[in-house]
């Protein structure tokens, strides 16, 4: 290998945009230790909310102080073996999914945290940890069943197309929100039973007049005023799961003076309830072995986004593509 440096994103400052804060360095490329694997980055990840969320320094979990490390999830090529590693050998298909390890172009990890894949395409990101946190959101915080009637905003971005499918697996009726006709046919090939199309129709309406006993199960990434329209329509015992909020991600929060929502959940026993992923861990390895089962039989689709970003230098763009709602499936940067 004659590499010798690498090229990596790192959050310089806070700032209210993702461009703002960051910035490329260049690092000496050093063998793996002992119990560490040196990957090869091909692909990474783009998660533009969490990515401008963390450059604010507004994610609770995590106490980081700049400059650090940025992006999660990444697919690659074991380059080196650590001498004490051995389940993993060069030429071997891995997917990582460690905070800081996706926006670069290397990087040396214990060989524990690494998962070993048939091949280095940039599908698996869709659901490692895409797919995962869809499906633990689902069953875990959704307590999905079958033969319920479920409600995927942002339908046909990364997650949302995964959560579709899943919900359908399931034996479910769902329905699938969106922005544009080519989301649209990316919904009727994943077999989405009622599709809207929010610059066409009104959510509120649609949903009070076609489902007037109301949604049992809302997977919602975008909040705002289709939060506000997914909480009027529960059903008895329904069930909101926030898995985002994209809609005011960089911006500052809008506040709301109305009744508190109490007053409707109470009286249908309904309820809201806030997912994230790091926090349901203990599900992450056996939802993951189902998901990539589910994608080499066949019964699980994986939409990209064919629009391409290639090099470090193109996250910040990237990032901004998926903030303005244009992707249609997941969006990843390409490295050489």
């Amino acid at each position: 290998m004659n590499v010798t440096t690498y090229k990596k994103l790192v959050c310089q400052q806070f700032a209210q945009d993702f461009q703002s804060a960051v910035t490329i360095v260049e690092n000496p490329l050093v063998q793996p230790a002992a119990n560490e694997i040196l990957i090869r980055n091909k692909f990474a990840g783009i998660n533009s909310g969490f990515d401008t969320l963390l450059c604010q320094g507004k994610v609770p979990y995590v106490n980081l102080t700049p400059p650090f490390d940025l992006g999660v999830e990444a697919v690659g090529e074991v380059v080196a073996v650590g001498e004490d590693v051995q389940n993993f050998q060069v030429g071997d298909a891995v997917v990582t999914t460690i905070r800081g390890g996706g926006y670069r172009e290397y990087q040396a990890i214990d060989a524990q945290l690494a998962f070993k894949v048939r091949s280095a395409i940039p599908e698996v990101l869709t659901l490692m940890p895409t797919g995962i946190s869809a499906l633990v959101a689902l069953e875990q915080v959704g307590q999905m069943t079958s033969d319920e009637v479920v409600l995927v905003t942002a339908a046909a971005g990364g997650t949302g197309h995964i959560a579709v499918q899943l919900a359908k697996l399931a034996g479910n009726h769902v329905i699938g929100t969106c922005g544009s006709e080519t989301k649209e046919k990316l919904l009727q090939k994943l077999g989405c039973d009622r599709i809207i199309n929010y610059r066409q129709e009104s959510l509120d309406q649609v949903l009070k007049q076609e489902y007037p006993q109301g949604i049992n199960l809302v997977f919602d990434c975008v909040g705002k005023q289709v939060f506000d329209a997914c909480l009027e329509n529960l059903a008895i015992q329904g069930r909101l799961v926030i898995v985002g909020y994209i809609a005011e991600y960089g911006k500052e929060l809008e506040k709301v003076t109305q009744p508190r929502i109490y007053q409707q959940i109470f009286w249908k026993a309904a309820s809201v309830r806030g997912f994230l992923m790091p926090l349901y861990q203990e599900y992450a390895t056996e939802a993951g072995d189902r998901l990539l089962n589910w994608f080499y039989s066949g019964k699980l689709q994986v939409a990209v986004d064919p629009t391409q970003f290639h090099g470090i230098k193109s996250i910040p763009t990237a990032v901004q593509y998926l903030l303005s709602g244009q992707n249609c499936g997941k969006v990843v940067v390409r490295y050489k």
